[in-house]
């Protein structure tokens, strides 16, 4: 299968790469830059929103994984709204152009404030630009699917971690903190309970979407349970030896998140059962 892979330059495009790769995809890996992408891979430098026909320059792909996205950790930027109708047209044109299926990464922020398992039919009411801007694009990419007799996932990412070098997360930042020997990082309470997921085990789940036509529709990947900000980031803490201390109570918790929510996995559970059968 020839799978075009935007944003695979990035943090977690990098890692979807390499995992589409030991599944013996065909991967055409493009971004502005792709000097981090494995060679093993087609890589092409493009803007993705400049292409008249991105169908045919990219050779025409049977499946195209949007992973490509801006200031995603920066949840109120005014580029999630401003490069909206970038990324519907973009699809939209490689949906009307001929590939099979389009698989999109999402996110859980487009739920907006629920409190326990978030599934594939819980209600979302997005309480950031980010989380709008991505629930806006779902809802329009599945409509253009629906209306051209094209494959729809949508992959609802939670919280990574792991590749902390890369990213902007708070694990990000903690590591970036460490190599700089602070002895203390400033940090909410840490209540809040949240699905974490290691970064290449969301990477395997997510290159495993791609090549299962069976299992549509929105797809949590994530652990499919709770764990406290305050727990996950301890044991983060001392998984990497790290000499650092967390200074509870400096930032406020952010009135945006519930105060526990976690992904119904079931449907990747599903997937991953029905590929390694087929293997």
């Amino acid at each position: 299968m020839k799978i075009l892979v935007t944003g695979a330059n990035g943090y977690i495009g990098t890692g979807v790469v390499k995992q589409l790769l030991e599944l013996k995809q065909d991967v055409i890996a493009t971004d502005f830059s792709v000097n981090e992408i494995d060679k093993k891979a087609q890589c092409v430098e493009a803007n993705i929103f400049e292409l008249e026909n991105p169908y045919s320059y990219f050779s025409e792909p049977d499946v195209v994984l949007h992973l490509a996205w801006r200031n995603g950790f920066v949840h109120n930027s005014e580029t999630h709204l401003g490069d909206l109708n970038n990324h519907f047209v973009f699809l939209d044109k490689m949906i009307k152009s001929g590939v099979k299926k389009v698989v999109v990464l999402g996110t859980m922020h487009e739920v907006g404030f629920f409190e326990g398992r978030i599934t594939e039919n819980t209600p979302c009411n997005p309480q950031s630009l980010y989380g709008i801007s991505k629930n806006a694009l779902r809802n329009s990419i599945e409509l253009s699917c629906k209306l051209n007799d094209v494959l729809f996932q949508w992959i609802r990412g939670f919280y990574i971690v792991g590749n902390s070098e890369k990213g902007a997360s708070i694990f990000s930042k903690i590591t970036a903190a460490s190599k700089e020997n602070k002895k203390e990082f400033p940090f909410t309470t840490g209540i809040n309970q949240y699905d974490f997921i290691d970064y290449e085990l969301f990477c395997n789940q997510i290159a495993n979407v791609c090549v299962n036509n069976d299992v549509l529709g929105i797809i949590n990947c994530c652990s499919g349970k709770p764990e406290s900000l305050a727990s996950r980031v301890e044991r983060f803490i001392i998984e990497n030896g790290y000499d650092i201390k967390l200074k509870y109570g400096a930032f406020p918790d952010r009135p945006y998140d519930s105060l526990a929510s976690w992904g119904d996995n079931s449907k990747i559970l599903r997937i991953l059962e029905e590929n390694d059968s087929d293997n």
